[in-house]
């Protein structure tokens, strides 16, 4: 066969008009910020018949869930030696989905006491792609926020920067899904910011490993405090969270600040690469039974916990966690522990007893001077501590769905004026057994 000419496929010159108007979405919901919280919250206003626009600031859908590779779901069930499915949903659709291609895992975790839940990242990726286009949401990727304007208590618009030229976004509700609050915070509306740093960390898939030869937690975390100097690690303890049978680990032992600043953010990502580097040279040379032949198979983008969040209607708090305080308002349950990183060297982890559940209020993610904004994830209103236990995957799914609910049920109306009662109904399964 003769193969064609490159002069068979003419090109044109083109210029860049001086006046290239944006191009304009409207639907009725914008989610801001395509992660795990972001993308329930999205499917669920799909599946109320509500169209729906998606926006992230990343080339791809699944924000850290996939991105920064995770690999757990944390969160999802109970503690206790019966463990209960706590949070149903998309969550109910990940399992399913990915069980079937036996990409997910549920696995006892001994310094939990609960289920946690591996998956392969790449599988989550593909399972979530799938889902939002079969939905029919409208997507726009690798979008910077630039704008947003608020007119009496309401977001009217937001301005979008792509590479491929700039959008402007209308719609009845917002989601701020961001994970660092950006649409409350372009909106002008106040947010709170943690008093000293909070620790993101770097992690990574290493392949060709002995599962069978791993340590154990408390291995790690004793060999760490011993020979991180050595190294030159920052932190002191960790884990290599095994995918069954597959020989692969995330490895998760690093401390990483996370500023909110474009050139100080930028440094310490590099620096998180550099610290997992370390990480990978101390398990080959402390644990070569299991690590020996280690390879590193993939860097994740650096994994935020806490930088910024929203001044919300109802400020959770450590003590109500631990109380396992109930709400009027109450859309998400958890049993996580409180898991600060406040510190370089380690981090605060108090778990729970077998029967403790700790909930979510509502007011925790409605911005107190908007109407028809609702924050999800970890940039929902919470002292530092009460936010370290419900910023997992878990309860993030169930904030999701609580925030397609709320925002349907507001319509065109104030959130603060919606049934409570009729949000419950709704949500009842990610609330009562």
């Amino acid at each position: 066969m003769m193969e064609e000419s490159s002069a068979s496929f003419p090109t044109k010159i083109s210029f860049k008009p001086k006046d290239s108007p944006p191009v304009q979405i409207s639907g009725d919901v914008c989610v801001v910020g395509a992660g795990i919280s972001g993308i329930s919250a999205a499917l669920e206003g799909a599946r109320l018949g509500r169209k729906v626009i998606l926006v992230d600031g990343q080339p791809s859908l699944g924000g850290q869930a996939v991105n920064s590779i995770i690999g757990t779901i944390c969160g999802l069930f109970s503690n206790g030696p019966e463990p209960r499915q706590l949070t149903h949903g998309v969550a109910d659709d990940i399992l399913r989905d990915l069980g079937v291609i036996g990409a997910v895992r549920c696995v006892r975790s001994s310094l939990a006491t609960t289920t946690v839940v591996y998956y392969e990242e790449v599988a989550l990726g593909r399972w979530i792609e799938t889902a939002v286009h079969a939905a029919g949401i409208t997507v726009v990727l690798g979008a910077v926020l630039r704008n947003v304007q608020l007119e009496n208590r309401r977001i009217t618009e937001i301005s979008l920067a792509t590479r491929y030229g700039d959008v402007q976004i209308t719609a009845t509700g917002f989601v701020d899904a961001s994970g660092d609050a950006t649409l409350a915070w372009q909106a002008g509306l106040p947010c709170r910011e943690p008093d000293s740093p909070i620790y993101g960390t770097q992690t990574v898939v290493l392949e060709h490993l002995h599962e069978d030869r791993k340590p154990s937690p408390a291995e790690y975390s004793q060999r760490l405090r011993e020979k991180a100097d050595a190294y030159g690690l920052v932190r002191r303890d960790g884990l290599a969270f095994f995918y069954p049978e597959r020989g692969t680990a995330v490895v998760n032992m690093t401390h990483v600040q996370t500023p909110l600043h474009p050139v100080h953010a930028s440094e310490k990502a590099l620096e998180g690469k550099e610290q997992a580097d370390r990480v990978v040279h101390f398990l080959k040379a402390e644990f070569p039974a299991a690590f020996g032949n280690a390879r590193v198979r993939a860097y994740g983008l650096p994994g935020i916990r806490q930088t910024r969040w929203i001044v919300g209607r109802h400020q959770l708090t450590a003590d109500e966690v631990r109380l396992g305080t109930r709400f009027e308002d109450e859309i998400a349950r958890t049993a996580w522990p409180i898991e600060l990183h406040s510190r370089p060297e380690g981090f605060v982890w108090e778990p729970f007893g077998a029967d403790h559940i700790h909930y979510v209020p509502l007011g925790s993610l409605v911005p107190k001077d908007a109407d028809n904004i609702v924050a999800t994830g970890r940039c929902i209103d919470g002292d530092a501590a009460a936010l370290s236990s419900v910023r997992v995957m878990g309860p993030c799914i169930a904030m999701g769905a609580a925030a397609a609910h709320a925002l349907d049920l507001a319509g065109g109306g104030s959130l603060g004026d919606i049934d409570r009662t009729l949000l419950r109904a709704r949500l009842i399964r990610n609330l009562e057994d």
